[in-house]
């Protein structure tokens, strides 16, 4: 059984060959950005007030306008159905259970139409500039046509990091089914069976176009830096926009400077992310970025903390710091890995029980009360 994320974490590196937990868990080089966006959270100590009433703690927020029971978004993540067969089709219907959004990967092995199928709840569709801009004109009016309410643009990834724990394993998507896979899938035959009899795995969204649907074996850094757009711009952002009915968020945005250009351009959110640390190493940790950002631009766009999420108090203390809500990504991979479908509705319930609780030894009935003096950073003084 689970007590935490980490317990999940440990479940899933059991029962995923080596090869496929590390392209979950694995982040960029020597992985400073991945571990700086956890070890932040845990550098950041709370200033409790007591005697304050905690009778009656609320969680509701709203993410672009939209009441939730508390400010979270499963992200968008690629290649979900490695972990488990469903993949983000489990996914998605966890998060309509909870009434959260879930954003759907352009890289997803399930299509716009699939996903829409099984889930009425707030879907958000991510999109990467693809040097196709036909094709990627296609997904986005797709993800419109199947209800898809929000676009969100990743913009972190001009090139690929370069993500050491895959090149040492030689690893590609799909997974290659080579002796060292086979070996390992036979010290984990659940893994194995149900890889070996799912239907084919694919960029469900490019499905069709069998050079580039990842219906054959590809190096991922390889396939990548060719698919997409090193030239990408502002003007592209304009141009999507131009595309979408509804809200549209950048996703990747790592500086203030970067921050303000975003509202002035008039879109509806930013995601403060380095890509869970797997694009450039060394990029700061997201939670630092927090508070500065919001500083700048807080009460103009959503403001949303993508990196390092692990327990509830890690979304208090970015609600507290002026983020509006917080997405999580490699969380709900452990908790799909570990244990199906249950595991994701696991993982956020396990958050969502978590901020409830340090609200309340916090001394914050309700959002509104998640204030930055709550928050002391002793590597600072403030």
């Amino acid at each position: 059984s689970a007590a935490s994320i980490e317990d999940l974490r440990r479940i899933a590196r059991r029962r995923l060959p080596g090869g496929v937990f590390d392209y979950i868990d694995g982040g960029a080089e020597d992985e400073v950005a991945m571990d700086r966006n956890t070890r932040a959270f845990r550098e950041m100590e709370f200033v409790p007030r007591v005697l304050r009433d905690m009778g009656n703690v609320d969680t509701t927020g709203t993410i672009l306008g939209r009441e939730v029971p508390f400010p979270l978004i499963l992200a968008p993540t690629g290649f979900t159905r490695i972990a488990h067969p469903p993949g983000e089709l489990a996914v998605a219907r966890a998060a309509e259970r909870a009434g959260l959004p879930y954003s759907l990967s352009t890289m997803g092995t399930r299509s716009v139409e699939e996903v829409a199928a099984v889930s009425n709840g707030s879907k958000w569709f991510q999109v990467y500039v693809w040097r196709d801009k036909g094709l990627l004109k296609d997904m986005i009016l797709r993800a419109k046509e199947a209800g898809f309410d929000v676009l969100c643009i990743t913009v972190d990834a001009a090139m690929l990091g370069r993500r050491e724990r895959d090149v040492r394993r030689g690893f590609t998507l799909p997974p290659k089914m080579g002796l060292d896979t086979v070996l390992e899938g036979m010290i984990r035959p659940g893994w194995s069976l149900r890889f070996a009899f799912a239907e084919p795995i694919s960029f469900a969204n490019v499905a069709g176009n069998t050079d580039i649907d990842g219906s054959s074996a590809v190096d991922l850094a390889a396939f990548m830096n060719e698919q997409f757009d090193p030239t990408l711009s502002w003007e592209d952002v304009a141009w999507m926009r131009s595309l979408w009915d509804g809200p549209v968020l950048v996703k990747g945005i790592q500086s203030v400077a970067d921050a303000v250009i975003g509202r002035d351009e008039g879109l509806d959110g930013i995601v403060l992310s380095n890509h869970g640390g797997r694009q450039l190493d060394g990029a700061p940790g997201i939670i630092d970025l927090v508070q500065p950002v919001a500083d700048a631009v807080g009460g103009d766009l959503d403001i949303v903390c993508d990196g390092g999420i692990r327990r509830g108090s890690d979304i208090v203390k970015a609600l507290a710091l002026g983020a509006t809500s917080c997405m999580i990504g490699r969380p709900y991979l452990y908790g799909l890995a570990a244990a199906g479908e249950e595991g994701v509705d696991w993982v956020i319930e396990h958050l969502h029980t978590g901020m409830k609780r340090d609200m309340a030894l916090c001394g914050a009935a309700s959002l509104s009360e998640l204030t930055p003096d709550l928050i002391y950073r002793a590597d600072t003084g403030r």
